[in-house]
């Protein structure tokens, strides 16, 4: 009896591990970029000098490149769940000054100077 407790415990972890590598793999629809361009503004802006590269991927390759990678939602909206998203990041920086985000755009200062981050969905027309 407690050995199929414990194949059904590893059978769901397993299945749960599987879950989670799954939907990085899918992608389907539209892709998401954030595109970050340099402004003259007053607006109100969230320092992002310090950020961490690894802990905002999308915000960090927009300020580096003009453009980040893609982003794909998935099927059926389940990939959101279990993978970071640049909707994370607006997020995050939503949390830390709800004034520097409007939606999809963004004001961040970075090493003095103002960006405005886009998230952006290009589509195929």
């Amino acid at each position: 009896m407690r050995q199929r407790y414990l194949l059904l415990l590893v059978g769901l972890v397993l299945a749960l591990l599987a879950l989670g590598a799954l939907p990085s793999l899918l992608a389907s629809g539209d892709p998401y970029y954030v595109t970050a361009t340099e402004v003259d503004s007053d607006h109100a802006t969230v320092d992002v000098t310090n950020f961490s590269e690894r802990q905002y991927p999308y915000l960090s390759a927009a300020l580096e490149d003009g453009r980040s990678g893609s982003y794909y939602e998935g099927p059926v909206g389940i990939k959101g769940a279990f993978t970071h998203s640049p909707f994370d990041e607006f997020g995050a920086l939503r949390t830390r000054s709800p004034d520097a985000v409007d939606d999809d755009v963004a004001f961040v200062q970075h090493n003095g100077t103002v960006y405005r981050l886009e998230l952006t969905r290009e589509t195929d027309e």
